[in-house]
Formats: structure tokens, sequence, C-alpha cells
């Protein structure tokens, strides 16, 4: 199979998983909690509602509310071209590096605060002020962890960085290759407003912060978030998996296609697992645990150019 064709087909098959992946997480976390869980299905199915629902919007929205959920999709879906190669022979772009990554995803999370806002009502706000405050946390880290693996990789190219992380493991650098593990799996929980940063299943306005945001909104709109959403988790997991568990590339491509598949289930199976182990933490306590991230990120810089561990 030709370069291109394997690299569009790794992107349709994480556009297909996408909400997969949230529906698996419920499901455990359903199946841990003694409840009756979900099908592995229901992303779809709510996708599928959601299109043949009125879209109702708000009499003091703007244009804005109209135009945002589009917005809010396409950095993401920029996002998945720059991804790491799951496939060996696979045509990926290596030129790309931590900073257009995080950029577009804080592009894709601006035009969703300013959809929150657009709604004028007292719950967006809150959300969108609530974002605000988690997503300057998060990006700082963010750049700093995917620097420091980009630099044990020997290349700051995101693409190039899994590329060599498949074919020549850096063990001599494990500490900072743990530190840098570390402070992601921090990030993904908190970028994709999991437990216990935020909890997406609730409507308690003590707690919620993304679903502040989209409170307003119906039909075709919310299918666009909710369809971002997923997507988003997609990318988190698929940037794990392809710089912190950098195997099967090497294998035939449908083989390198199931263990990708295999290793997106498992990061959203640990997610499950700490959200059901976890409880919310209080708004003014989460900088404490993003704080952890970029010590981590930190450290493994540290530990790369000073010990060379």
């Amino acid at each position: 199979m030709s370069a291109l064709l394997l690299y569009f087909l790794t992107i349709v098959l994480m556009l297909l998983v996408a909400p997969l992946l949230l529906s698996f997480i419920k499901g455990i976390k359903m199946w841990l909690l003694y409840k009756r869980p979900v099908s592995i299905l229901q992303g779809y199915r709510n996708f599928a509602k959601l299109l043949r629902k009125e879209s109702i919007v708000s009499r003091e929205a703007s244009a804005i509310t109209r135009v945002a959920p589009f917005l809010v999709l396409s950095p993401l879906l920029v996002v998945l071209f720059y991804l790491p190669p799951a496939v060996k022979g696979a045509y990926y772009v290596s030129f790309v590096d931590a900073f257009t990554i995080t950029g577009l995803l804080a592009l894709s999370t601006f035009f969703l605060m300013l959809l929150g806002l657009d709604s004028a009502s007292s719950f967006g706000g809150m959300g969108s002020s609530r974002e605000a405050f988690i997503s300057a946390l998060v990006e700082p880290a963010m750049v700093l962890t995917i620097f420091s693996v980009s630099m044990m990789a020997g290349d700051l190219g995101v693409g190039q960085a899994g590329v060599n992380l498949a074919e020549h493991f850096p063990a001599e650098h494990m500490a900072s290759f743990l530190f840098a593990a570390i402070s992601f799996f921090i990030l993904l929980i908190a970028e994709n407003g999991r437990i216990p940063v935020d909890n997406p299943e609730t409507h308690l306005e003590l707690t919620m912060v993304h679903e502040a945001m989209i409170l307003d909104i119906t039909g075709v709109y919310l299918a666009l978030i909710e369809s971002a959403a997923s997507i988003k988790f997609v990318i988190f997991a698929s940037l794990f998996a392809g710089l912190f568990l950098p195997f099967g590339p090497e294998l035939a491509w449908p083989l390198a296609l199931l263990v990708f598949l295999g290793k997106l289930f498992a990061v959203a199976l640990a997610v499950a697992l700490i959200e059901v182990h976890t409880a919310k933490l209080r708004l003014f306590k989460v900088p404490n645990l993003l704080g952890i991230a970029i010590v981590f990120a930190f450290l493994s810089l540290i530990t790369f150019y000073v010990l060379g561990a």
C-alpha cells in the first residue's frame, strides 16, 4: 500500500474510532460501578440523534454561535494531519513542532470559550472563564513536554520524533522519558476535561467547565462540538501512543494499525480507571495538579540536559 494511502487511512481510522473511545470510557466506568454499561456504539447514536434535532439559537446570541462550532472543530481536524505515523513507511508531516500543535489546540479552545461567552448566560461565562484558567496552565506544560521528548528523539518535528523513537528508543534517557510521560498524561486528562479536573457528565453549576459553555446549543451545532471533543481525545491519545508507546509501526500495516488501536484503547482504559478511583478536585486545587505536570516537564528537560539520563 502506498505511503499516502496509509496516511489517509490512519486519519480516517482515528475519525471513526474517536466516538468509540469516549463510549468505551463511559462503559468501563459504569461496569466498574456495577451499573449496566452503555453500548460502545452510543457515541454514533448520539451523533445521529443530534443531527435530527432542531438547532435553536438564543435571541441574545450573535452570528458567532452559528460559526464557532465549525471553528472549534476545524483546528482539530488540521492537527490530525500532523500526528506521528502509526505505520512505518506511511507519509507524515515532519516539520510541525510542539508550538504549532499546541497553538492549534489552543485556537480550538479559544473559539469554544467564545461560544460560551456569546450566549450571554451566566453559565457560559463561568465555563469560559474556568476553561481559560485551566488552559493557561496546560499549554506551557504541553509545549515543554513535547519539546523534551522531541529533544530525546533528536528532532523538533513531532512526526519525525515519533518515527525516530519507533526506530531507536532512547533507553539511556529513560528517566527523562518517564517524567515527560507522566506530565503528558496529566495534560491529557486536563485538556480533555476528565476527572479529576472536570466531570464531562455533570450539569452542576459548581463543578462543570466544558458543559457550561455548551448548555445553550443543540442540534447540528452540539453534534459538531461533541465531535470536536471526541477528536481532541483521540489526538491526545495518538500523541501519547506515538511518542510514549513507540512500538508497533515496524509491523506489517494491518498489524501495525491493530497495535495502534490497542494503544488508543489502553489509554482510554487508563483514563477510565483513574476517573473511577479519584474524585473531582475543587477548581482552585486544579493548579496544584497542573503544577505537578509543569514540574515533571521541567524535570524531564533538566534530567536530559544536566544528567543525560
